[in-house]
C-alpha cells in the first residue's frame, strides 16, 4: 500500500500537481507530520547510497525546505556504475569520507541538482516527443578560483546565476518502450530509464533511475560527442576548444557534416591542417552569438529573431508554415542540444558569405602535402609571397616526402636569414604556364641579392619535349629540379610546380666555380693571388673563366710566368681582366649590340660577333695583335653575378710580357747573366740600348726580340769563367741566340678562323724550313737559323744554318717551350732549346779547300779535253786515210 493511500481524499486536493511554472524556491517547509521526498527515500533500500551522497553534499536540508519538486532519484545499482568512473561519487560513498571539502561539495551539489526540479510534473510524458523541463542546476565554471567570502550554510539552495545566465540546465522527460525515459536528447531517444513506480509525497514526486544523468558538459566537449558534427570537432583548433569551453551564455547554429561538403576540397584540406587557425575562428564567430542569455528554441519558434554573430553578421531566424526553422540561407537541423556554458543548434548549410574561405596559394600547398613548407615560409615572415590573392608568383614547391627524403639537415635553421633566402628562390613573379617556358630562359625570382645590388637573383629554365606530339607534356627542371605530376592553378594568379628537391640558390662565385675541374687552373690561380674575396664580395661581375688547356695555348713560358709566385700582380691583374663589371648573361652577350665590356682591371674587353650564329669572340686591351678568346655560354649563376666560359687567357695592355720574364720562366740564368754581360741586358727588359753603345748606333730596339733561350743544363759541359772572361765570343754565343721578331712575322687576326684549335701563341712561326736571321748574321756569314719540323716524336729542331758539325749534333737544339711578349708590338719572345748553337766558325780546310779542289779539277779537266783534241788533230794529219783517183800527180813525177 502506498503512503499517501490512507490520507483523506481533502489532503489530496492541496497536492500541487496542476501547475507547470517554475515555482519560487523558497516555500514553508512541510510539516513533520507529512510524508516528504526524503522520507520516501528513507523507507525505500534502493536509496541508501544516494541518501548518502545527500548527506555528503549537505543537501537534506535543502529536500525538507522545497515545499513542490520533483526527484529523478537514481537507485543504488545506478549510483554503483555510475561510481566506477566518476571519482568524485567514489570518494563521496567511502565510508571512511566524513565530510567533503567545499569546492567537492558545491560539483556534487551540481550534479545531485540537475535530479531535481522545482515543481512537481504536472503531466506524465506519454508519447516519444520530449518534454521539456528547467532543474535546479545553474551549472557553473568550475575553473574560477574559490570565493575569498565565507561559503553560505544550509540549506544549500541554487544560486539561479550561471554560466547559462539566469537560466537553470534543461531535461527532457520522453515516453517509449513502455517507461518513461529522462535526459533524452531533441529525438527522445537516449537517457536513463525510470525503473521504480514513482511515489508522490508532500513536497514532491518521487521517480526511481537506472542511471544517473550527467550534467551535460561544455559545448567543445558536446561538440565532439555529436554524431553530426565530426568534422568540425576534427578540425576544432586548442584555441577554439578553450573558446568553446570558457564562454558563458554561448549560442551556436552549428553546420553539420554534410554542409562541409559544399566547400571545394582543397579548402577543407586547409581547414584541416595546423594554420587555418584565423579562418577557423572566423567561421566559428559567424555561427556563434553572445548575448547575455541562451537563444532556446523556444525563443524563435514563434516569431522571426534576428541575431548578431560574434563576427557582425546578422542571422535572421524565421519559422516556416512547415513548422521549420530557416536560420538565413539555412535549415534548422537539430535544436537545442544542451551544454553547461550555452546552447547548440545544428544547421543544413554553412552560414558564411561567398568568398569567406578566398582560395590562396597558402591553402592549396597546405592541401597538396607541402605543409612543411608552408610552416618553413612561416618561420621565416614569407607569409605575403603565399597570403595575397591578387599576388601573381610561380611557386616552385617541394611537398613533405621531398623534405622527408632529403632532411632538415639539409636547409638551413628554421627563422633564419639564410631560410628566407633559400625559400624566396622558390618563388618566381609571374604566372609561368608550361606552355609560355622556353629551354634555357632565366626567370628572375624573389629573392633579392645585396650581390645583385638588390636586383632579383635569376633561374635557369631547362625545357624537354617528351614527344613530337603537341599534346604531350613538356619536362620541366627549375635549376635542375624536376617537376613532379602535373602543376596547379591558384585562380587565375598563380601556379604551383611541385619539384623534385628543394631548390639552392647561387653561392658565391668561388664555391660555384670550385667543382669545374676543367677550369681548376685558373680557380687556384685566383687563390694564389687573395683575389677570392673579392671576387665574393665585388656585386654584379661576370667573370670569364678560361679552361685548363687555355694556359698550354698560352705558351708554356707565358703560364709558367704568370702561375709562378714572383708574378702574382701579373697574374691578378688578368684575373681582374677576366671579371667584367655588370650581369652580363649569356642572351644578352650574344644578340646585344654592346661592343666593349670594362673589366675589374680598368681596361676594357672588345667584342665581335662573327657569323650566323653570333659568335663571339672577345680581344683584349693588351696582349699580342691576335690575341683572341671565344665566348662558351654557361650561365653559371652566382650570388654577385654570373659566370662564362672562355677558350683562352686574355692579357691586358698592364701586364707586360717581356723576354725578360720569360727567360725567368725558363728558368735560364745562365743565359739571363750572358745578356746581362755581353751588354744585351736591355732586351730582356725591353727598353732601347744605353746611348752610345754600338747597339744604338746600329739603331736597333728594345722590343721585336726573340730568344732561342738554352737551359742551365745547355751550360753544363761550357766552362763559363773561361766564356765570361772572352767578351767577343760571350757576345758571339748571345748574338747567335737572338732574332730580330719584326710585327710580320706574326699571322694577321684574319688568317685566326678558328679560335678554338691553337692561338698563334708563338714568339715567331716554327715552320719547317723557316730560316730567320739573328744578331750575329750582320758579322758572320753563318748566323742565320733554319727550323726543321721531324717526324714522330722528335718534335722541332732549330739549328745554325749551312753549319757544319760533327754529324750535326751541336748545331742543333729540340724545340723544349715558347713564350710570346707583349712588350712593344707584341711581337717576339722566348723559344726555349736544350742546347746551345755555337756560333759556326769554318776551318781553312772548309773554307778554302772545296773551291780550291774545285778550281784545280776544272783546270786538269780543261788540259786534258784540249790535248784529247790536239791529239785527234795529228791524227788525222799524218795518217792516209784514201788514195788520189787517176794515180799519182805532177809531184809524183819529179819525185820518180
Amino acid at each position: 500500500m502506498r503512503p499517501w493511500a490512507c490520507l483523506p481524499l481533502t489532503l489530496l486536493a492541496f497536492i500541487p500537481l496542476a501547475t507547470t511554472t517554475q515555482l519560487p524556491l523558497h516555500h514553508p517547509a512541510p510539516t513533520t507530520q507529512s510524508f516528504t521526498l526524503l522520507d520516501a527515500l528513507s523507507a525505500d533500500p534502493d536509496y541508501v547510497s544516494l541518501i548518502t551522497l545527500l548527506q555528503r553534499a549537505k543537501l537534506i536540508p535543502t529536500l525538507n525546505k522545497i515545499n513542490t519538486s520533483t526527484f529523478f532519484a537514481p537507485t543504488n545499482d545506478a549510483i554503483k556504475r555510475h561510481s566506477s568512473f566518476n571519482a568524485l561519487w567514489q570518494h563521496a560513498l567511502d565510508e571512511g569520507v566524513s565530510e567533503l571539502k567545499d569546492n567537492l561539495q558545491l560539483r556534487l551539489r551540481q550534479e545531485l541538482f540537475y535530479h531535481l526540479l522545482n515543481y512537481t510534473l504536472p503531466i506524465i510524458p506519454t508519447e516519444k516527443t520530449p518534454q521539456e523541463h528547467k532543474t535546479l542546476l545553474y551549472p557553473r565554471d568550475y575553473t574560477e578560483p574559490p570565493s575569498q567570502g565565507p561559503p553560505p550554510y544550509p540549506p544549500w539552495m541554487p544560486v539561479p546565476n550561471g554560466t547559462l545566465g539566469t537560466e537553470p540546465q534543461r531535461l527532457r522527460l520522453s515516453y517509449r518502450d513502455d517507461a518513461i525515459w529522462a535526459g533524452v536528447d531533441a529525438s527522445g531517444n537516449g537517457g536513463a530509464k525510470v525503473v521504480k513506480d514513482q511515489v508522490d509525497t508532500a513536497n514532491g514526486l518521487l521517480l526511481g533511475l537506472g542511471e544517473v544523468l550527467e550534467m551535460p558538459p561544455d559545448l567543445a566537449t558536446v561538440i565532439s560527442r555529436h554524431p553530426q558534427l565530426s568534422y568540425l570537432s576534427k578540425i576544432l583548433t586548442p584555441e577554439l576548444a578553450r573558446f568553446l569551453n570558457s564562454t558563458s551564455t554561448l549560442t551556436l547554429f552549428l553546420p553539420v557534416d554534410g554542409a562541409w561538403e559544399e566547400l571545394d576540397p582543397y579548402e577543407r584540406l586547409y581547414l584541416e591542417s595546423e594554420f587555418a587557425a584565423d579562418d577557423l575562428t572566423r567561421i566559428l564567430h559567424m555561427h556563434a552569438v553572445l548575448l547575455n542569455e541562451v537563444k532556446w528554441s523556444d525563443s524563435f519558434s514563434e516569431k522571426a529573431v534576428n541575431l548578431t554573430t560574434i563576427h557582425g553578421r546578422k542571422l535572421e531566424v524565421v519559422p516556416t508554415e512547415e513548422h521549420k526553422i530557416k536560420v538565413s540561407e539555412a535549415e534548422l537541423v537539430e535544436r537545442d542540444v544542451y551544454a553547461s556554458n550555452g546552447v547548440l543548434h545544428t544547421v543544413s548549410s554553412l552560414l558564411i558569405p561567398e568568398g569567406t574561405l578566398q582560395l590562396t596559394p597558402e591553402k592549396y600547398l597546405l592541401a597538396l602535402n607541402c605543409t612543411e613548407f608552408v610552416s618553413l615560409i612561416h618561420s621565416v615572415n614569407l607569409t605575403h609571397l603565399i597570403n595575397d590573392p591578387e599576388a601573381q608568383y610561380t611557386i616552385l614547391a617541394p611537398n613533405d616526402d621531398v623534405l622527408k627524403l632529403f632532411g632538415h639537415h639539409d636547409l638551413p635553421h628554421r627563422g633564419s636569414d639564410e631560410l628566407k633566402r633559400v625559400l624566396q628562390y622558390h618563388f618566381i613573379p609571374g604566372k609561368w604556364s608550361p606552355k609560355k617556358l622556353e629551354d634555357g630562359m632565366l626567370l628572375e625570382t624573389a629573392l633579392e641579392e645585396p650581390g645583385l645590388d638588390g636586383g632579383r637573383q635569376v633561374m635557369a629554365i631547362e625545357v624537354t619535349d617528351e614527344g613530337k606530339k603537341k599534346e604531350q607534356s613538356k619536362s620541366i627542371r627549375f635549376a635542375g629540379a624536376g617537376v613532379m605530376g602535373e602543376q596547379v592553378e591558384v585562380g587565375n594568379h598563380t601556379v604551383v610546380y611541385f619539384i623534385s628537391r628543394p631548390l639552392v640558390p647561387p653561392t658565391d662565385v668561388m664555391e660555384t666555380a670550385l667543382p669545374e675541374l676543367d677550369y681548376s687552373t685558373f680557380v687556384a690561380g685566383i687563390f694564389s693571388t687573395n683575389l677570392a674575396e673579392t671576387l665574393k664580395a665585388k656585386p654584379r661581375t661576370t667573370l670569364l673563366m678560361p679552361p685548363n688547356d687555355a694556359f698550354r695555348r698560352l705558351g708554356m713560358l707565358v703560364s709558367s710566368h704568370l702561375l709562378s709566385s714572383s708574378a702574382k700582380a701579373d697574374f691578378e691583374r688578368v684575373i681582374r681582366h677576366h671579371a667584367v663589371e655588370g650581369v652580363e648573361y649569356a642572351d644578352r652577350i650574344v644578340n646585344g649590340s654592346q661592343r666593349t665590356f670594362g673589366t675589374l682591371e680598368g681596361s676594357d674587353l672588345h667584342v665581335e660577333r662573327r657569323g650566323a650564329n653570333r659568335t663571339v669572340v672577345f680581344t683584349p686591351s693588351g696582349g699580342w695583335t691576335d690575341m683572341q678568346s671565344e665566348l662558351y655560354p654557361r650561365n653559371m649563376l652566382t650570388k654577385t653575378g654570373v659566370i662564362h666560359g672562355v677558350s683562352d687567357i686574355m692579357i691586358p695592355r698592364s701586364v707586360h710580357l717581356t723576354v725578360g720574364k720569360l727567360v725567368k720562366a725558363a728558368k735560364a740564368t745562365t743565359m739571363t747573366t750572358m745578356m746581362v754581360k755581353a751588354g744585351l741586358g736591355w732586351i730582356l727588359n725591353g727598353t732601347a740600348p744605353p746611348e752610345g753603345s754600338p747597339w744604338a748606333d746600329m739603331g736597333l730596339k728594345g722590343s721585336g726580340w726573340t730568344l732561342l733561350c738554352p737551359t742551365d743544363d745547355a751550360f753544363k759541359q761550357v766552362n763559363l769563367t773561361e766564356l765570361y772572361a772572352n767578351e767577343d765570343r760571350l757576345r758571339a754565343i748571345v748574338s747567335q741566340h737572338l732574332i730580330p721578331t719584326p710585327p710580320s712575322a706574326s699571322s694577321p687576326p684574319e688568317a685566326l678562323t678558328v679560335i678554338d684549335t691553337l692561338v698563334n701563341n708563338r714568339p715567331l712561326p716554327l715552320d719547317d724550313s723557316a730560316t730567320y736571321s739573328t744578331l750575329q748574321s750582320t758579322s758572320s756569314a753563318y748566323g742565320d737559323v733554319i727550323v726543321r719540323v721531324l717526324d714522330g716524336e722528335d718534335g722541332t729542331v732549330v739549328g745554325i744554318k749551312g753549319a757544319r758539325g760533327r754529324d750535326g749534333a751541336q748545331d742543333w737544339a729540340h724545340v723544349v717551350a715558347w713564350g710570346r711578349s707583349t712588350t712593344g708590338d707584341g711581337s717576339g719572345g722566348v723559344v726555349q732549346i736544350d742546347r746551345i748553337l755555337e756560333p759556326y766558325s769554318p776551318s781553312w780546310y772548309v773554307e778554302y779547300g772545296a773551291p780550291l779542289a774545285v778550281g784545280a779539277g776544272g783546270v786538269l779537266l780543261i788540259g786534258l779535253f784540249f790535248w784529247g783534241v790536239r791529239w785527234v788533230w795529228r791524227r788525222d794529219t799524218t795518217e792516209a786515210t784514201y788514195e788520189p783517183i787517176g794515180g799519182f800527180g805532177h809531184d809524183d813525177e819529179e819525185e820518180a
